[in-house]
């Protein structure tokens, strides 16, 4: 662990009093103290943060949203895609979500609350649930001597409990997919650790789509004496959703034994019109475990009556029978208990799953009904709760077995700092809480958009979705669409590297709508003009909103027009030559080359002058959608480039030689033109318009070439970026968007004039892209800048997971003070394109000393 790790841990653990280090917590992850108070405290960007010229340029913008946003939420009662009126305020309390891939989410808080609900596919609801706690009960010769709400709130409602735990005594660890809470007891000679362990497992496409989630408790008993000791699970009907109080919801205890196994728990019926489901508590029967429930009890009380059951002999009066349904304005709640013996001097554990089943579910239009993909093995009949607990607690072994052999290679490598390996793993929340489905492909379901493989399309079934179904995550939890292609194109290594099944998946779910058009004709906000809905031959921003009905309906997003955007479709041919290159999967790259070859076709209507380069249209027309660019520019420009090149490869495996000499063509002239147009001698041009801004210094200006090295095509005769101009351009980066920003600490911002102060043209050209940030760092490090890659991306991590408090919602942007935009989103899976670049390169690392400094190097 080097210096700015140790110093980081001691920040957010310095509240943290006793020496106890819980049990077998790993030392690598990110770690707080339930005492912690972060000292930043960030505030959405909102109107009063542009500048009065931003303003000034989008005042149709804003009226025409204004109109938009009202016909949305007041006429038609449905949320909008992005909400730029209620932006979500920063908690600063998020840990580790729980469940598989697709099956719906339930967050934990870093201090063990239940406070993030994704059960209604892709809509989020934040509310923290005060009765879902977990309750100690210390018994000594029959005697409790100690019970304690394991939480540090002091609530207003369930006031008989014994509330108010000492955060400076716990602390939380997370590397995700597990977690770990510890609790020293005060007084009590007792350090309680839970562990909390999720189905995420790579190339598991079984196991990893379950809905459920098991808690190991592990009990140290440091007295001369022994200890009977009770843990207690109490959770809502519900999300704290006002439905919580609709009426009609039950509870009803369950027994399941099967292959000489049982487990036992209470079942809790959530009985909605839309979407219903049942979550489950349980427990596994053990010879030495006493368990014990009760089925119903009312939240919103005082809660004396199950606080006095417990605290009698440290076990539920178990009553037999479901419970009555609620009536409306009710809510009820369940709880489970569970008790073991542990020696003086000794240790035992005891275990809890919760799942929630929810098998059918449907999106905001309500017109279809999708099964989730765990219902290939558990049935849709909405019973599969006590099923799902049972595989849980008999298989969560297994899954730590594989999750441990899958992450040792990285936590065992001493050459790689700690904060890195917190972050690859952590960042990955977000394939599971990115308001993610992962469904079955109805039997009547034509996904090729009607052109058959004979005519250039796919099948209307393609064999990998039918085997492994469809898969959808959205930008954000606030940027409601799914499967945001411009910003998946960033995100995606971390499907192709852990679930490429997946992640060819959607590539085929993309590829179909590819060939759809649709002529409905709307109202772009930016412009107030009007377009079709969706461009034949044109890759789609997104595959759809969760609140209408994604995959039937794409394109939720209506700012521009992204039929004219410059980059869609070429990050679909680099991502098509990527898969491949990563799988060896020909029918999938045989299948591709038509769609490729299509939208290629399209793109070159952007290279108007026929100088083999395209030309970007004076309007934020790609992924920086709020950032002017005119003429062939740095970012789209070496798309394309890029693309070409991948053409060319293509075209060479699968033996097209006219497709190959016509690309080859163009490769050669559109790249003399860019470096003709763009290159300055140090860095390339953000654009080549003649703007007084057009040499700013971007970011992401090699975003193309760190596309051809993650296609290990970094030494390959078709690759014409002339590696000096790379080298250069990267330190131009370094030295300016990375060290001359905020001290060198925060990571890259977008845009930086070679003056040395950021790029103020816009919002988002003095915005830190976190996900840009580690793309950026992957390709210093395919360059064997491994220490200004590292150094690059540590400025991110720190920012949000240390200083902000915004872990586990890491959001898309953030300014230098005071501002965020669009917490929980997509983009920074992208550090895994840092993995996928250090196991290419086989580079090791020197933490640096106290002596070492990166601004000694960097010049100014």
């Amino acid at each position: 662990m080097d210096l700015n790790d140790r110093t980081s841990l001691a920040e957010l653990m310095a509240s943290y009093q006793p020496t106890e280090t819980g049990y077998r917590v790993p030392k690598d992850g990110w770690r707080i103290c339930l005492a912690h108070e972060f000292k930043e405290k960030r505030a959405p960007l909102q109107a009063k943060n542009v500048s009065l010229s931003e303003v000034a340029k989008h005042i149709g913008l804003g009226l025409r949203y204004l109109k938009w946003w009202y016909k949305k939420t007041q006429v038609e009662k449905k949320a909008p895609f992005i909400d730029m009126f209620r932006a979500l305020p920063l908690r600063q309390i998020y840990g580790a979500p729980l469940g598989g891939i697709g099956g719906g989410t339930i967050t934990r808080g870093w201090k063990g609350e239940f406070c993030r609900w994704q059960l209604n596919p892709g809509m989020y609801h934040y509310k923290t649930v005060i009765a879902d706690q977990f309750t100690v009960c210390l018994r000594r010769d029959s005697r409790t001597i100690y019970q304690q709400v394991l939480s540090t709130e002091h609530p207003h409602t369930m006031q008989g409990w014994n509330w108010g735990y000492c955060g400076e005594y716990a602390f939380y660890h997370a590397l995700y997919p597990r977690a770990w809470s510890v609790y020293h007891l005060p007084g009590q000679n007792v350090t309680l650790t839970c562990r909390q362990v999720s189905p995420v497992i790579p190339h598991d496409y079984k196991d990893s789509s379950l809905p459920v989630a098991v808690f190991v408790w592990d009990i140290e008993n440091k007295n001369d004496y022994a200890l009977d000791v009770s843990i207690m699970f109490t959770m809502v009907n519900g999300s704290g959703h006002k439905d919580d109080k609709s009426g009609g919801h039950w509870n009803e205890p369950f027994n399941l034994e099967k292959e000489g196994e049982s487990v036992c728990g209470v079942l809790l019926h959530h009985c909605t019109p839309v979407n219903p489901y049942t979550l489950c508590l349980a427990a596994r029967k053990q010879s030495d475990r006493e368990i014990s429930y009760q089925t119903a009890f009312n939240p919103e009380g005082t809660c004396s009556a199950l606080w006095s059951d417990l605290i009698n002999n440290g076990q539920l009066d178990s009553p037999e029978g479901p419970s009555p349904p609620t009536q409306k304005g009710e809510k009820v709640a369940a709880a489970l208990a569970v008790g073991c013996s542990v020696a003086a001097q000794g240790h035992n554990c005891v275990e809890f799953s919760l799942a929630w089943d929810m098998p059918k579910m449907t999106f905001g239009s309500r017109e279809k009904e999708h099964m989730r993909r765990y219902t290939r093995y558990y049935g849709t009949k909405g019973d599969a709760g006590p099923s799902l607990s049972h595989y849980a607690l008999t298989h969560y072994k297994n899954w730590e077995k594989s999750i441990e052999e899958w992450q040792r290679p990285i936590l065992e490598d001493s050459a790689l700092p700690s904060w890195y390996k917190s972050a690859l793993f952590n960042e990955l929340y977000f394939v599971v809480d990115g308001g993610t489905v992962w469904v079955e492909l109805p039997e009547d379901c034509d996904v090729s958009g009607g052109l058959r493989p004979q005519e250039g399309g796919l099948p209307a079934q393609p064999p990998i979705i039918k085997e492994y179904g469809r898969f959808a995550y959205l930008e954000g939890q606030e940027y409601r669409m799914y499967n945001t292609y411009d910003v998946h194109f960033y995100a995606s290594f971390a499907l192709i590297m852990l679930w490429p099944k997946l992640a060819l998946s959607l590539q085929y779910d993309i590829a179909g709508s590819v060939v759809q058009h649709d002529p409905t004709e709307r109202t772009n906000l930016m412009t107030g003009s009007c377009s079709a809905v969706k461009t034949r031959n044109v890759v789609p921003h997104d595959i759809g909103d969760p609140d209408d009905e994604p995959w039937t309906r794409v394109n939720a997003y209506q700012i521009h027009d992204t039929a004219d955007w410059k980059d869609l479709n070429l990050k679909f041919v680099l991502q098509v030559y990527r898969d491949y290159h990563l799988t060896q999967d020909t029918q999938y790259l045989q299948d591709m080359w038509p769609i490729c070859q299509a939208v290629m076709e399209a793109e070159l209507k952007f290279d108007t002058d026929g100088d083999g380069l395209i030309e970007n249209s004076g309007y934020a027309d790609q992924t920086y959608d709020g950032w002017t660019v005119t003429g062939p520019s740095a970012y789209c420009g070496g798309l394309w480039i890029a693309s070409v090149c991948v053409m060319c490869k293509m075209a060479q495996l699968l033996k097209s030689d006219s497709v190959y000499e016509r690309y080859r063509d163009i490769l050669e002239r559109g790249s003399a033109a860019f470096d003709k147009l763009l290159w300055n001698g140090k860095y390339y041009n953000y654009d080549s318009s003649g703007r007084s801004l057009s040499n700013s210094i971007m970011s992401d200006q090699c975003a193309g070439y760190w596309f051809l090295m993650a296609s290990g095509l970094g030494n390959d005769k078709l690759q014409t970026f002339p590696k000096e101009k790379i080298r250069s351009a990267l330190k131009s980066v370094f030295d300016f968007n990375v060290m001359s920003f905020s001290g060198g600490h925060m990571g890259a911002v977008n845009g930086m004039r070679p003056e040395g102060v950021p790029d103020r043209s816009s919002i988002q050209s003095d915005e830190v892209w976190v996900g840009v940030v580690y793309g950026l760092a992957a390709t210093m490090i395919h360059e064997d800048m491994l220490e200004e890659g590292l150094h690059t991306a540590e400025g991110c991590y720190r920012t949000v997971w240390e200083r902000t408090g915004m872990a586990f919602q890491t959001p898309e942007a953030y300014c230098e003070k005071g501002i965020y935009r669009s917490l929980g989103y997509m983009r920074p899976l992208s550090i895994w394109a840092m993995q996928l670049a250090l196991d290419k390169t086989g580079q090791s690392y020197r933490p640096r000393q106290p002596s070492d400094s990166l601004e000694d190097t960097a010049a100014h």
